[in-house]
């Protein structure tokens, strides 16, 4: 049923008929997410070689700079290496992010230099990105002058450092997809490698080592145990890997290796392969990839205005049967609605989150005063915790049982916001520790049965310059952050869960609610004077105006 609301709700047709013929239910896909384009040409760094007769610092200088050549396993980059070194120097041992025009190298003595950078980030050997907690950092080199005079390093440390210009042309983000413990739901776990050969450093990475430590007990892998590259290159043939394993993947069953071939089908779409083909000394496996969810969500903004709570499209809102009518009365300050429109939660505006069902049965789940917009998982599990005590967290499960969850966000002194991602594997939330504010996101770590039991470590997306807002899952790898600088301008942050952002200016007035679009790129904010406004490019379009709340949402019932 469909109502006109009697608020003034101006719906540019404009804004929102881009979004009108997108599907709203249905099987979905894996597809590419923010940072899973396909691969874009090969623009090859060319350094130069070492120069006769150039001093110790000036050889330092040079080793550095060919950082950004990985051609031949940075075969440049070598020779300004003394012979004996060049094989035992490990330059895919990680990545030291630093600022352009921040190194200073210095001779210390004779055959000894140092060079300090500023880090602003680092990628380690499993291709994991960090933000840097110290801000410089120095590096030893010893020197050694050679039998034809020229100077060449003796003592290097392991990995390359490359500043933050170079280094998005050098690597790239990619995704290697593990299971949530279901096995329902793909999650991405975001990896750095060098440009060249991504099918190989994907498999690699995939068979031959663990999910990131803090997304560890919180997602699985059906790679076999003993299985791994029978080659050590992974060819890609009309646009199919070939990954050659070892024997020991013909002891796996059926359901491990289809598991098995829908991670490696998915983590290699992120760098353009169509496919994955599975063989065991030249022979195809013969396997059936294994079925998963979709995380889509309905193109339209699930708003609650004066009167009528529902998707907005065209100008009218249409209404969820009893859990709209119950929600219209309730009179609700936030709304977070389950998968397949099963469930919400809401904050009531006497304080308390309580639990709305399909047919309008409402139910308070958390009585505590002062707590943050409650969040749900894709169980229906509601999500609370008091803004003022962090370490609080408290899941009640669709039963009513409520768990309190263990280890959640010491040390940090407010919780300002929290939302689940749509597999249900890990939490974002915005917290201020130290007195500046983060977007940080953990790993939910579940019994055997499925029941949440702990948040793993925090892992710090961005620091915020000012007051963060609200945070929302834009995709599933993407989180959009709205805040306030110290100036009062708001800002809408586009970040990566193991990758870099981007920033955009906000509307004028004041943010409340972020909440995501059809896409990354279409999300959508509220603000306190009850526009709702839509991204478009880099700027905000309004939509609607008299709207009380904008409801985050996590897709589809079945998919």
């Amino acid at each position: 049923m469909k109502a006109r609301t009697a608020a003034m709700l101006v719906a540019l047709l404009l804004a929102l008929t881009g979004c009108a013929g997108l599907p709203t239910a249905g099987p979905v896909n894996p597809g590419l997410g923010a940072a899973e384009a396909p691969d874009v040409p090969d623009f090859s760094f060319s350094p130069d070689r070492p120069q006769p007769g150039a001093t110790p610092e000036q050889i330092v200088e040079g080793f550095v700079a060919a950082a950004t050549g990985s051609q031949n396993d940075w075969e440049i980059a070598q020779l300004f290496l003394a012979p004996a070194i060049r094989e035992s120097w490990r330059p895919e041992a990680g990545v030291t992010i630093d600022r352009p025009g921040s190194r200073t190298v210095t001779a210390i003595e004779d055959g000894r230099v140092e060079m300090s950078v500023v880090v602003t980030a680092s990628v380690d050997e499993n291709g994991a990105y960090e933000l840097a907690d110290e801000p410089t950092q120095t590096f030893s080199y010893g020197l050694a002058e050679q039998a034809d005079g020229q100077w060449r390093i003796t003592e290097v440390p392991d990995g390359i450092v490359l500043d933050e210009d170079n280094f998005d042309n050098v690597f790239r983000a990619y995704s290697l997809m593990y299971f949530d413990p279901s096995w329902n739901y793909l999650v991405p776990d975001v990896r750095w490698f060098a440009t060249r050969n991504p099918a190989t450093r994907i498999t690699r990475a995939l068979l031959g080592s663990t999910p990131s430590p803090w997304l560890q007990e919180s997602v699985a892998s059906a790679a076999p145990e003993g299985v791994s590259l029978a080659r050590q290159s992974v060819p890609v043939v009309q646009g199919v890997a070939r990954i050659e394993l070892t024997e020991a993947a013909l002891d796996a069953d059926p359901v491990t290796l289809g598991r098995l071939q829908r991670q490696l089908q998915a983590s290699l779409q992120g760098a353009g392969i169509a496919g994955a083909e599975m063989l065991v000394d030249g022979a195809a496996l013969t396997v059936e990839p294994a079925p998963v969810r979709g995380t889509a969500i309905d193109a339209r903004p699930l708003v609650l205005t004066d009167d009528v709570f529902g998707f907005l499209s065209d100008g009218e809102v249409a209404r969820l049967g009893g859990m709209s009518a119950t929600i219209e009365s309730l009179g609700v300050t936030a709304v977070s609605m389950g998968r397949g429109e099963e469930t919400a939660a809401v904050s009531l505006t006497g304080g308390g989150v309580a639990r709305v069902d399909a047919d309008g049965e409402a139910t308070t789940v958390d009585p505590r005063a002062g707590l943050a917009e409650p969040a749900l998982d894709p169980d229906g599990v509601i999500w609370t915790v008091p803004r003022d005590q962090p370490t609080a967290l408290r899941a009640t499960l669709a039963d009513g049982t409520a768990i309190d969850i263990e280890g959640a966000w010491v040390g940090s002194s407010r919780v300002q916001a929290i939302q689940i991602s749509r597999d249900g594997t890990r939490m974002a939330a915005i917290l201020t520790a130290g007195g500046r504010d983060w977007a940080v996101v953990s790993g939910i770590v579940r019994d055997a049965d499925g029941v949440p039991r702990s948040l793993g470590e925090s892992r710090r997306i961005v620091r915020l310059d000012g007051s963060g807002i609200d945070v929302a899952w834009l995709d599933d790898q993407t989180l959009g952050i709205a805040s306030a600088g110290d100036d009062g301008e708001m800002s809408v942050i586009e970040h990566v869960v193991g990758g870099t952002g981007q920033t955009l200016s906000g509307p004028a007035a004041t943010l409340t609610t972020i909440a995501a679009g059809a896409t990354v790129t279409s999300a959508r904010v509220l603000s306190d004077d009850g526009v709702l406004s839509l991204r478009r490019g880099s700027t905000w379009q309004p939509a609607a105006e008299g709207v009380r709340v904008l409801a985050p949402q996590l897709g589809a019932a079945s998919g």
